[in-house]
């Protein structure tokens, strides 16, 4: 059984105003996502990705559809019956949300002085996730003392403190710069990892899914346009805004002016390669051209690292003999694709047999 199931939900919100029309944020959107799961739901700004969260926790209520946390639909429950199921849900936010005039210990005390969890064991509970996220020396720190980093920290251990079993991350990082993201981003691997928690994370940066997520759905206009494992949406994205959304994180193959510079600056013909961890790297296209006597030298891309497993997309000049360079290519082995450098699609330059995606 999914630990989160959709099904079929939809999210209209009435007009604001006489003569405007009601707005469907969420239409029709089935996922499902695994217990201890990291699922990623990315999207641009209006997408809808926000108020999806917002139904996984009957935070907004929905139009149509259901939604079941643990098999159980959440959308027919009573508000008390609601209120228990809240409690297994945490919520991280972009803005930190914490209570200015309490200390860093006293924030993450909140939810459990809530639910009138008695003293000592509130202690202890508290100095436990202070450990776990690395703020125990500023337990009696106020939030304006913090980074932006260590706020986001003790957002957190807030969110753990009623032992949740989802965690809902609504664009945790965005405020926060690269070197903190990434301490963020290490600390939710560990809430997954170590912790069994399974966690939802909203977001607009590829960076977050492809560093946690082990799948990722796209959004747009309300609508999920691609879902998957992280590695293949983003190795092999078959929608548009999947597209826009890769080219951000994986670096893109040369074209248009780019690639007519390129043209311009090197003789000869300039082929992509494309290959996933499952090939040896690209060591075994170079390896075959130079052993086929081709020159050939490297003018574009790289490697890039995506839930851990490697792909690669570069762009090569090689001077030689055509048939020399079929016959190195035919030599290739499977993983690996090439193909002409053109402004369109392109055919295989070459028979790398077991050749997984076009560049």
């Amino acid at each position: 059984m999914p630990h989160i199931s959709l099904v079929d939900v939809t999210k209209t919100f009435p007009a604001r105003r006489r003569g405007e029309r009601p707005v469907t944020a969420v239409d029709g959107v089935t996922l499902d996502v695994e217990r201890g799961q990291v699922y990623g739901i990315i999207g641009y700004s209006g997408a809808g990705k926000s108020t999806l969260v917002r139904l996984v926790n009957g935070l907004e209520p929905v139009t149509s559809g259901s939604v079941l946390v643990d098999g159980v639909d959440i959308t027919t429950l009573r508000p008390r019956e609601l209120r228990r199921v809240r409690q297994g849900i945490g919520m991280v936010f972009q803005r930190f949300n914490l209570l200015r005039s309490r200390t860093v210990a006293r924030n993450v005390a909140y939810p459990l002085e809530v639910a009138r969890v008695p003293r000592a064991q509130r202690q202890a509970k508290v100095a436990e996730l202070l450990e776990f996220v690395g703020l125990t020396e500023h337990a009696d720190a106020y939030p304006e003392q913090l980074s932006g980093g260590q706020q986001q920290r003790v957002g957190i251990a807030r969110a753990l403190a009623a032992d949740p079993s989802i965690l809902l991350a609504d664009e945790a990082t965005s405020a926060l710069d690269p070197e903190t993201t990434e301490e963020v981003l290490s600390l939710l691997g560990r809430v997954n990892s170590e912790l069994g928690v399974t966690i939802v994370v909203i977001t607009h940066e590829m960076e977050v899914v492809t560093r946690i997520a082990h799948r990722v759905a796209v959004m747009e206009a309300g609508r999920v346009v691609e879902e998957g494992p992280t590695y293949d949406v983003f190795t092999a994205p078959r929608t548009e805004t999947a597209k826009r959304f890769v080219r951000t994180v994986v670096r893109a193959l040369p074209e248009g002016e780019e690639l007519a510079a390129l043209r311009a600056r090197h003789e000869g013909r300039l082929l992509t390669i494309s290959f996933t961890d499952e090939a040896a790297s690209q060591a075994r296209v170079f390896g075959a051209l130079a052993r086929a006597g081709v020159d050939f030298h490297l003018v574009h891309g790289g490697v890039d690292d995506i839930q851990g497993r490697v792909y690669g997309l570069l762009t090569i000049a090689v001077d030689g003999d055509d048939a020399a360079i079929r016959d190195a290519l035919a030599q290739v082995g499977p993983g690996v694709t090439v193909t002409e450098a053109t402004a369109e699609p392109a055919e295989p330059a070459g028979p790398a047999e077991g050749g997984e995606r076009d560049g």
